[in-house]
């Protein structure tokens, strides 16, 4: 399958760089400078994945971000000039799936690409025979990749799929935020406890009635995170 990647920075060196990069892996690269030419090529053209610049004219990344994330689920890795938390926390907590720090290593971006296409293709190709996750008002389908609360359907990114997986899966268990970034990123964990929190808020948003007081997420002090256990079958 040939996959297409937008890449949209206003740094036209570095459009180039990564076009030349990511073609010789096999990619097809549509190129924008502007969050705003990033959307009109999003809406024309059947996009498997967006590296994103934050700081850009016209429209930033943040904000095409978040008019992205309001129509489609595919994978966004950001860019960005800045190494505080912060920017890494605001990105993450808009939608954004990862995030590369500038200056960067294109074959570094090339891995972060095939890390989030290989996540991003396993949701629809890996059916079980069980594929079924209910607990309470939470339905999780492993075939299809489908979640729905209370009988409305939910969209999730990737990264959120994942995580509400793998804690529904393990109901009742608590898993750090290291074991959770290890597991659903498959990297050393290390700084990890900002990013997975960041997840999880922005997936209670999703399931939770309300997010400040969590029906099944909940957090462990000190240990991590756990899906509450309930009446389940899977």
């Amino acid at each position: 399958m040939e996959y297409n990647i937008l890449v949209c920075d206003d740094d036209r060196d570095i459009v180039e760089a990564l076009r030349i990069y990511l073609s010789a892996e096999g990619y097809r690269i549509f190129p924008a400078y502007t969050g705003q030419e990033a959307m009109a090529v999003i809406r024309q053209e059947t996009i498997h994945l967006v590296l994103m610049d934050i700081m850009m004219p016209v429209l930033d990344g943040i904000s095409a971000t978040v008019r992205l994330r309001e129509k489609y689920n595919i994978p966004v890795i950001l860019l960005t000039a800045k190494s505080e938390d912060t920017d890494k926390v605001l990105g993450l907590t808009i939608g954004a799936d990862d995030y590369v720090t500038k200056p960067f290593s294109p074959m570094e971006v090339v891995a972060r690409v095939k890390s989030q296409l290989r996540r991003y293709t396993m949701l629809g190709s890996m059916p079980t025979a069980q594929n079924v996750l209910s607990i309470g008002g939470v339905s999780l389908d492993d075939e299809s990749k489908t979640v729905t609360v209370d009988g409305e359907p939910v969209s999730l990114t990737p990264i959120e799929y994942n995580i509400l997986h793998l804690l529904m899966k393990n109901a009742g268990r608590v898993h750090s935020s290291s074991a959770i970034y290890e597991a659903v990123w498959h990297e050393s964990s290390s700084g990890s406890d900002s990013t997975v929190a960041v997840h999880i808020r922005h997936l209670r948003e999703k399931i939770e009635i309300n997010p400040a007081e969590p029906r099944y997420i909940k957090v462990v002090w000190g240990q991590g995170y756990k899906f509450e256990k309930g009446e389940q079958k899977c």
